[in-house]
């Protein structure tokens, strides 16, 4: 029964890593891949890691420890790569509607 659960952990997973994979193929500025990157590569991982911690018992703790890691470091790590995008002046889509950075960095130089 655990080898199924597992699988289906694991069928999640890669799911989601195809999803982020074809957004970031179709999305069309830095900002909206990071967006794509970020949630499904994680969940992906997340998911994957898990279905063969589930799949291979023996490796549960260490995929859960692998896991959790994933999920601490995933969205920083992109966080810091669009901070960084927006300060050397990489440009918004021209279809994006809405920018809203320079509002919020405006007010964190301020205080």
């Amino acid at each position: 029964m655990h080898v199924i659960i597992g699988k289906v952990f694991v069928g999640i997973g890669v799911f989601f890593l195809f999803l982020g994979s074809f957004g970031i193929l179709r999305l069309p500025d830095v900002y909206n891949r990071l967006q794509a990157g970020t949630k499904c590569t994680t969940f992906g991982s997340f998911f994957t890691v898990v279905g063969v911690g589930i799949i291979e018992p023996a490796w549960l703790w260490k995929t859960l420890v692998i896991a959790v890691f994933i999920l601490l470091t995933n969205p920083i790590s992109n966080h810091a790569l669009g901070r960084a995008s927006k300060k050397i002046g990489v440009p918004l889509c021209d279809r994006s509607v809405v920018d809203r950075s320079g509002e919020f960095g405006q007010y964190m130089e301020k205080k």
